[in-house]
């Protein structure tokens, strides 16, 4: 766990943007702070890690079907024999 300094938490209770974002100096990569109830309900709520269901993984080779022709669809399946 990182302990914020005096700076950073005056930071944080004025914020100019909300959430507070904070940069890694070294990437330039940008992160957002959130507190920890915050993100635990949007985890909950946006974030399904269970295994996929028969009728999404229909839906999935269905759209697959639809993006690909039907002639690559064979001669892909000529590969597999």
């Amino acid at each position: 766990m990182i302990k914020l300094t005096e700076q950073q938490l005056h930071e944080l209770e004025n914020p100019i943007s909300a959430p507070p974002r904070i940069v890694n100096p070294l990437t330039n990569e940008t992160f957002v702070l959130l507190p920890v109830g915050e993100y635990e309900r949007l985890k909950e709520q946006e974030y399904d890690d269970s295994p996929w269901s028969r009728k999404e993984l229909q839906a999935l080779a269905w759209e697959v079907s639809e993006r690909t022709s039907w002639e690559e669809f064979d001669d892909a399946s000529k590969k597999w024999r």
